[in-house]
């Protein structure tokens, strides 16, 4: 019964939390705004979106393949149209429960090609632990190309350099203190842990063993590229975001991405970061609240849809099985 709980309020709370923000964000508009909103939608230049559809699908292959080098060091040879499919899927879970999708990747992976679970789920944390790394890569530019309008909004909110620099002292050291932990405590929770783990850093350590590393990370980097290219391209379909300049493009980029970790799928959530960091650098709410909602309706329907196929077609191609 607690189990049963458990995963219906990791679904609702973060949905609620979407509900919440589209209700505040709408709220906070007049009638004349929304009016305006509509017309953006209405004059869009959905050549551009179907672009970024085009972009979305390159990038779901490249994720698909990326995943057969560290299967193959591990030994599995699984089918490439089943990656494909089973990555497909797990952009449409993701949409339900956040990060949701790479349980259920790991899962079909062994349904249909006998992958054990811990093993598929490693090579999939692995994959994360690298998107990370690359996605820190842009916060990194990001932040650097406008340290000075960051800090003149930090300054404005009362959030100063020192207390950022002790928030994250604390943390460093907090995070040591887990490490040394981890290495040398012999509880009983952290030996039950790491013998939980063993499978999942057998998938993890396939990144810097396997033989195709460098093709692994081309593609760990042409993924990211394909994020942005689907995001910059966007900007096009709008005529009041087709000059927006690079750097604007860049933190709309890093925002909107950290966005989609706060509600399903970026429910509510996408649409109202983009809206705030787009109006730090002049541009209208409402400009920045329809492409918001252009870019997010887009690529949600697009994971939805191809989602759906691909669980459909799973069991057809795997009929033998």
């Amino acid at each position: 019964m607690k189990n049963q709980i458990g995963k219906w309020l990791t679904i609702i709370i973060p949905f609620l939390i979407g509900v919440g923000i589209i209700y505040y964000q709408f709220n906070t508009l007049t009638s004349e705004e929304i009016k305006e909103i509509k017309i953006s939608f209405q004059k869009a230049n959905y050549y551009y979106i179907l672009l970024t559809l085009i972009i979305a699908i390159i990038g779901y292959w490249s994720r698909a393949y990326r995943w057969k080098f560290a299967l193959n060091h591990l030994g599995y040879q699984t089918k490439f149209s089943n990656n494909f499919l089973t990555v497909s899927v797990s952009y449409l879970v993701n949409l339900t429960v956040p990060r949701s999708g790479e349980v259920s990747r790991a899962a079909l992976l062994k349904k249909y090609e006998g992958v054990p679970f811990d093993k598929a789920l490693g090579t999939i944390v692995a994959e994360r632990i690298v998107d990370l790394l690359i996605f820190f890569l842009f916060i990194i530019f990001g932040f650097i190309s406008q340290f000075d309008e960051i800090y003149k909004f930090l300054l404005s909110k009362n959030i100063t350099l020192y207390s950022l620099i002790t928030t994250g002292i604390i943390g460093l050291l907090l995070f040591v203190i887990f490490i040394f932990i981890w290495i040398y405590a012999e509880w009983k929770i952290i030996l039950k842990l790491k013998e939980k783990l063993s499978g999942l850093l057998e998938g993890m350590s396939t990144v810097y063993k396997m033989d195709k590393k460098w093709a692994y990370i081309f593609h760990s980097f042409f993924i990211w590229f394909s994020y942005f290219m689907m995001f910059y391209v966007a900007i096009f379909a709008l005529p009041e975001t087709a000059t927006i300049s690079f750097d604007v493009v860049i933190m709309g980029f890093i925002f909107g991405s950290l966005a989609v970790g706060f509600s399903n799928g970026g429910l509510g959530a996408y649409p109202f970061s983009i809206a705030l960091i787009f109006s730090l650098y002049g541009i209208s709410n409402t400009i920045g609240t329809a492409f918001g909602w252009l870019v997010w309706t887009s690529q949600t329907i697009l994971a939805i849809l191809v989602g759906l196929i691909s669980y459909v077609l799973l069991p057809v191609l795997n009929r033998n099985k």
